[in-house]
């Protein structure tokens, strides 16, 4: 797939990278990346052999927000395009969160607005102590971040994630860490190897497993006690009928025995 604001690339163990690629504009969103981010993730969601896709950024910033020619063609949207655009931005995320495979955004600098999004929507978030900044700004232009937030609610609960939206503070890595918003934190010199490492980790894991896992969690959100576990229980069912669960259980019986 050739794609004009992303680059792609298949590694050897099931990992994918997707990286964003106009950082002559700090790899600042336009409409024409989010269909591509769509049409990446797809890809690569479908894909038996990729196990885990690592999202990430050339340049010095990993993603700046809004495109500035973006920002002024919305202020002259009207209501109809004004919906159409959010939609395009609600679907590209809805696809990236639902993704089956594990995914990492790989954070090297300022991750802001839409940009705080996308790695916010990833399963884990890498990012340099040196140089990742997270910030959700959009209330100080006049916007909402109103996609974003149902899925940072989720991941940071109603008091950080408003202070977070309502204050539109930059934080660093480190912050970003100790509130829940960042999974691992690293010098900016390992982050490379921290990645890769952490990638390597999840792709040997089960890949039906990971799918079975990230939709539990998605589907219990919002449950009350009994409905949670009666989903998990017949989500069980479905993981222990799974042709890569029969084997590597007899592996592991296997090795037990051969241990003995």
């Amino acid at each position: 797939m050739v794609m004009e604001t992303l680059q792609l690339e298949r590694r050897d163990g099931g990992i994918a990278t997707i990286r964003l690629n106009r950082p002559e504009k700090r790899n600042a969103l336009s409409p024409h990346m989010l269909v591509e981010l769509e049409r990446a993730f797809e890809q690569l969601c479908g894909d038996e052999q990729v196990r885990v896709i690592v999202l990430e950024a050339n340049g010095t910033a990993f993603c700046a927000g809004a495109d500035l020619e973006y920002l002024q063609a919305m202020s002259r949207y009207s209501s109809l395009e004004n919906l159409s655009d959010s939609l395009v931005l609600e679907r590209t995320f809805r696809t990236i969160y639902r993704c089956p495979k594990a995914t990492i955004a790989k954070v090297h600098g300022p991750a802001i607005a839409g940009g705080c999004g996308l790695a916010t929507i990833c399963d884990f978030i890498v990012a340099s102590r040196q140089k990742a900044l997270f910030g959700y700004s959009e209330v100080r232009i006049g916007f909402i971040p109103a996609i974003v937030g149902a899925y940072l609610l989720q991941k940071v609960g109603d008091s950080i994630a408003r202070r977070l939206l309502l204050s539109a503070e930059l934080i660093t890595a480190d912050e970003a860490h100790r509130i829940g918003l960042v999974s691992y934190v690293v010098e900016h010199d390992q982050l490379d190897i921290a990645t890769a490492e952490l990638a390597e980790k999840l792709a040997a894991n089960s890949a039906s497993s990971i799918a079975l896992t990230k939709r539990l969690l998605d589907g219990m959100h919002g449950m009350a006690l009994d409905g949670a576990l009666h989903y998990a229980a017949a989500l069980n069912v479905i993981a222990r009928g799974t042709d890569d669960c029969r084997q590597r259980i007899a592996e592991f019986l296997h090795q037990s025995k051969s241990s003995q």
